[in-house]
Parts: C-alpha cells; sequence; structure tokens
C-alpha cells in the first residue's frame, strides 16, 4: 500500500539526514564544531542541538508523546532564540546523546503510529498527520544539513552529502 511505502521512505530519508549532520561533526575539534559561522552565530553542534529540539517537540508534542528531555512550553518568550548555537555549558557529547536519544524517539513515533495518525501542531495552529509532520522535519532538517555541508566546508574543506561507504 502506498500509505506504508511513503511512511518508510520519509523515515528512511529522515534517519538518513540525521546521520549526515552528525557526520558534519566528525574529526573536527569541539572549537570547530562551537566556532560561530555566520553573523548570528550559528555552528554545526548548533544545528545538531536545532535538529533534537525540533525534532523532540514535533514527534513529542504535537502527538501528546513525552519527548526525552524538558521543554519549555511552546509559546514561552525567548526560548527558540539560542537554538542554532551550542552554549559553553553544553558540551558536544551531551548534544550529540540529545540528538541520538530524540533520533530514538522519533524512530519510535513513526514507528509506533500510523502515517495518518492526528496530531496537532499548536505553532502553526493546524491539526496535521504524522505524514505532515515527516515531510515538514524532512524539509527543515535537509536544510540545516545543507547548512552543515557549507560550515563544514568553510572549516576544513571537507565536501559530501553522504558518509562515506566503508567496504
Amino acid at each position: 500500500m502506498i500509505d506504508d511505502f511513503a511512511k518508510a521512505h520519509l523515515h528512511d530519508k529522515i534517519r538518513g539526514v540525521r546521520d549526515a549532520l552528525v557526520w558534519k561533526l566528525e574529526g573536527l575539534s569541539d572549537d570547530d564544531v562551537r566556532r560561530p559561522m555566520t553573523p548570528t552565530g550559528t555552528n554545526l553542534l548548533g544545528l545538531v542541538k536545532h535538529n533534537a529540539l525540533s525534532d523532540a517537540r514535533y514527534f513529542g508534542e504535537v502527538f501528546d508523546r513525552t519527548p526525552p528531555l524538558d521543554l519549555p512550553q511552546w509559546d514561552t518568550a525567548g526560548w527558540w532564540d539560542g537554538t542554532h548555537r551550542a552554549t559553553e555549558h553544553e558540551s558536544s557529547a551531551d548534544i550529540l546523546d540529545l540528538y541520538r536519544r530524540v533520533g530514538v524517539h522519533v524512530d519510535a513515533t513513526i514507528e509506533e503510529l500510523s502515517i495518518d495518525a492526528p496530531g496537532y501542531v499548536p505553532w502553526w495552529g493546524e491539526k496535521v498527520m504524522l505524514f505532515n509532520v515527516m515531510a515538514a522535519r524532512l524539509s527543515d532538517a535537509t536544510r540545516h544539513a545543507g547548512h552543515a555541508d557549507i560550515l563544514r566546508e568553510s572549516i576544513d574543506g571537507s565536501v559530501g552529502v553522504n558518509r562515506p561507504i566503508s567496504g
């Protein structure tokens, strides 16, 4: 059935983008992954943090599921402002572990819900289905993986879309 195919396809792409984003940090020093690379301070580790927080919220709150971290209320003033940057108090290991834990949560949500499972995105003011959230998060995560491609190339010249296949 197309629903099962579409769900599996989107899920595979979400996992692939998640892996690619983490891969962009591999082999870099802590200073490099934290280095502000844009006028707003965006850095590689911050992109991972941002995706972790976004995924936790979309695959948690939207479907009334508990994410693997405490998040402030979605409309709390200013909470979103620093999500593209890692603070000095957040270790690289902690943020990468958070992204891994959130990934497990995302995968469980996708696996346990049907593609037409209902949800509600309060910051959109819209009823949605799992399909809508999967497509939106894939689009956003892919955009941020593209940002990571540019940041990584700016740091050390490394390029590539996917982790090299070993074997």
